[in-house]
């Protein structure tokens, strides 16, 4: 099983909308792909509450079946159109695959 997380840092404003909309909008769009993407098994988008200076706004947490799901996920033509909204709302993005 892979594990991939993401964690995201938003502009204050992006997309015609503040941060706080557009995290909301980011976790409607990621957690609609489930069920959609073959080898997706878990998909969770979290929104901080916290704010502090060392807290990223948004957190994604998912499960795939192996490195071969994660990439037919990230090549997916439905991942591939939330990704342009994302990327216009992040200012910063950490990434962590891992194998357990």
């Amino acid at each position: 099983m892979i594990k991939h997380i993401v964690v995201w840092r938003l502009h204050d404003s992006a997309n015609g909308s503040n941060k706080a909309e557009n995290a909301a909008q980011i976790k409607r769009k990621l957690e609609g792909l489930k069920g959609i993407i073959p080898g997706l098994i878990a998909i969770e988008v979290g929104v901080d509450f916290s704010g502090t200076a060392d807290s990223a706004d948004l957190v994604l947490y998912s499960e795939f079946e192996s490195r071969e799901a994660l990439g037919a996920y990230q090549a997916h033509p439905m991942h591939k159109e939330v990704m342009p909204f994302i990327t216009a709302a992040r200012c910063e993005r950490r990434v962590v695959d891992y194998e357990v």
